[in-house]
């Protein structure tokens, strides 16, 4: 019998409020919890405070079974994702990069082009560093990669996603506030009827975005 493909999702496990009281990843956790337990939507999740942990997790968790889907869930900005002040970014698609050898463990267990990496932060894929990051990793993975480029809350906007060797079909100016394209500045929040929106329930990628 075949064993169906993975669905994980990582989240920043550092970003607590003053003393320990409830701050984001608290939500992260929770909303793990959530799409895990309740909705059935991950089969596993892990909550790291970097990315070398993050990714030796996945690389890791279960070897034997493939991935369809990785969610990222945490802080970022245009080009880049964070897990406290750790950054990944396109620097680690490089050989040689400390984060390199577990990406390409990764990819070697996705599925294939259908295959999908969703960073559920802020900015993500906004102005041309974000462009040039989506592009540089679904090309590294061969996979689809989404993410945004408003900053996200309960409402996510300016979702979008790239598939290997395609070029993004969105705007550089999309979510940006301040600031030109190629040195953003800030980015606007998330409303509904922003461009490309989901809920934070949202568990899929509507077709077209």
């Amino acid at each position: 019998m075949r064993t169906a493909p993975l669905r994980l999702m990582i989240f920043d496990r550092s970003c607590t409020g003053p003393r320990l009281r409830p701050g984001l990843s608290h939500a992260w956790w929770s909303g793990a919890q959530l799409y895990g337990r309740v909705l059935g939507r991950l089969d596993a999740w892990h909550g790291a405070h970097s990315w070398a942990e993050a990714l030796t997790w996945i690389a890791q968790h279960q070897p034997s079974r493939p991935i369809a889907e990785l969610q990222f869930w945490g802080h970022g900005k245009w080009g880049r994702a964070y897990i406290e002040r750790d950054i990944l970014d396109a620097t680690a698609l490089q050989p040689g990069h400390p984060l390199h050898a577990s990406l390409l463990a990764i990819r070697e267990r996705l599925v294939g082009p259908e295959a999908l990496w969703w960073f559920r932060t802020c900015e993500t894929f906004g102005a041309l560093p974000g462009h040039d990051f989506a592009r540089r990793f679904s090309d590294f993975l061969g996979a689809r990669a989404a993410g945004h480029t408003y900053i996200i809350g309960g409402w996510q906007s300016g979702l979008h996603s790239l598939g290997p060797g395609e070029q993004p079909g969105w705007s550089p100016l999309e979510g940006l506030k301040a600031g030109p394209p190629d040195d953003p500045r800030e980015a606007l929040w998330s409303r509904r009827r922003e461009p490309n929106t989901i809920h934070f329930l949202s568990g899929k990628i509507p077709a077209g975005y």
